[in-house]
């Protein structure tokens, strides 16, 4: 992006951190995290590790005075994301979970439409992400450690999805099949809301799937195109006019939206971003921890 620059890379080697670097032009290679966080000519960190190391890697940053922005899932579980969330805080320094969905521009779109009441209440949403990996247990995917299984890795996606749209589940019910090492492969969810709303969630690792979301109110539906969270197009069917779509074209793959949110923030001085708040990063952490109690 024109207003911001890479300006350093931290592995776990120097010759990791080396490689990247040079394969990307990047300035500075740090082998450590540590030494990345103690760089003072880097403003905001992205952290993009294995879920295991998103917690410790975080953590270090923001006691370093870092801005973060790490990825989905935030964390292992709602307990390491309260303790980011709070360390950011004391520290008054800027964080953020990078769901790239919620920054994407027909999201923002869609979430204007639904406010406007173009298809009324909202009252079903549906939507699911899968991909088809060949079991392996040395993958990360299927590590145990390594928080691996469907539900952080691709299961995240629906469920903030839902999140979004629907708040905070009153009901959570989740079934799973499991692969061999004890992850989740293959799993179900069931929302229940207070208002009397649903949600049906899938994620698997077993398949490939369309990876598509479906938004039902009481005045219409909202049916997202492949793939949902990065959507270039979603179609508006009212339920007493014709089908229109909106369409948008990304800047590169999608990721440009949320590092323009961190930039904006920064810029801003905001300690969090309102498209996708701390608490609410937190509290989805607490529903996937609630899952995960039922898959044993």
């Amino acid at each position: 992006m024109p207003d911001q620059e890479v300006a350093a890379v931290g592995s776990r080697t120097p010759e990791s951190a080396q490689r990247f670097a040079e394969r990307y032009e990047i300035p500075r290679a740090h082998g450590s995290y540590g030494a990345l966080a103690a760089d003072s000519d880097v403003d905001v960190v992205y952290v993009a590790t294995p879920h295991s190391a998103h917690h410790p890697a975080a953590l270090r940053c923001l006691k370093a005075g870092r801005a973060v922005l790490c990825e989905k899932a935030f964390t292992l579980d709602a307990a390491e994301a309260a303790e980011l969330v709070a360390v950011a805080r004391q520290q008054g320094v800027f964080l953020m979970e990078a769901m790239w969905t919620r920054f994407n521009p027909a999201i923002i779109r869609l979430r204007e439409l639904i406010a406007e009441g173009a298809i009324g209440a909202v009252r079903t949403v549906t939507a699911e992400f899968g991909i088809f990996f060949p079991y392996d247990p040395e993958h990360r995917l299927f590590a145990t450690d390594l928080g691996g299984g469907a539900l952080l890795d691709l299961g995240i996606y629906p469920v903030s999805f839902a999140w979004m749209l629907l708040g905070q589940p009153r009901h959570v019910h989740a079934v799973a099949g499991l692969a061999p090492t004890g992850v989740d492969a293959n799993t179900g969810l069931l929302f229940g809301y207070d208002g009397g709303q649903v949600a049906l969630l899938h994620c698997t690792l077993e398949s490939q799937t369309p990876a598509t979301a479906t938004i039902l109110g009481t005045k219409g539906r909202i049916e997202v195109h492949p793939h949902f969270f990065r959507p270039t197009a979603f179609t508006v069917t009212p339920h007493d006019g014709e089908p229109w779509t909106h369409t948008v074209e990304l800047d590169g793959n999608g990721y440009t939206y949320q590092a323009a949110e961190v930039a904006r923030c920064l810029r801003a001085g905001d300690l969090e971003s309102p498209l996708m708040p701390l608490d609410e990063t937190v509290a989805i952490m607490r529903t996937l921890d609630r899952v995960r109690t039922q898959l044993r």
